[in-house]
């Protein structure tokens, strides 16, 4: 494949698929840069929509199974639009021992959510983990990509509904 290959549809008029056109380029459209191309279009849309994974697999000559299939295996990937702010409970045993579960039914409870959604407003996406590989600090959320660490489920739901009521940024947050 090379530069002659055309866009469809929406396509041509989306400018995020040119930056995606642009990896695919610079990785000569290796199949073996698939992670690094479903890397990229997630920064550019925000998740992997089906039909920019369509897009890919066409691109790299690669079934669409085997491009979903690699989207949904490694946590990083997301099949859905994210929140403004996302907030990843650790699940993992030291974590679990250390009350996450507390804290994750208390985030669910304050933002009337269940792990894998995003409310509806779109300001915040609430996941779980089974390992953060921060086990000396459990239990451990990442809120907004910053380790936060022996946490409890009040003062969690206390920094989320600041950043998200846009009372701190999310680089105030006190972190580990």
């Amino acid at each position: 494949m090379g530069t002659s290959q055309k866009n469809n549809g929406d396509n041509e008029r989306d400018p995020r698929y040119k930056g995606l056109d642009r990896v695919l380029k610079r990785l000569q459209f290796q199949q073996s840069g698939l992670i690094e191309v479903l890397t990229s279009a997630q920064e550019a849309f925000g998740y992997l929509p089906e039909e920019v994974m369509i897009y890919i697999a066409t691109q790299l000559k690669l079934p669409f199974s085997w491009v979903y299939g690699v989207a949904t295996f490694y946590h990083f990937f997301s099949l859905k639009p994210q929140g403004k702010h996302t907030a990843i409970v650790c699940l993992g045993t030291a974590c679990y021992v250390g009350r996450s579960s507390e804290i994750l039914d208390a985030i669910s409870k304050e933002y009337d959510l269940d792990p894998g959604q995003t409310t509806p407003d779109g300001e915040l996406t609430l996941s779980t983990a089974r390992c953060l590989g921060c086990c000396g600090l459990a239990p451990v959320v990442v809120f907004d990509n910053q380790i936060l660490g022996q946490e409890a489920p009040e003062t969690t739901v206390e920094k989320i509904k600041e950043v998200v009521g846009g009372k701190i940024p999310a680089k105030a947050v006190s972190s580990c």
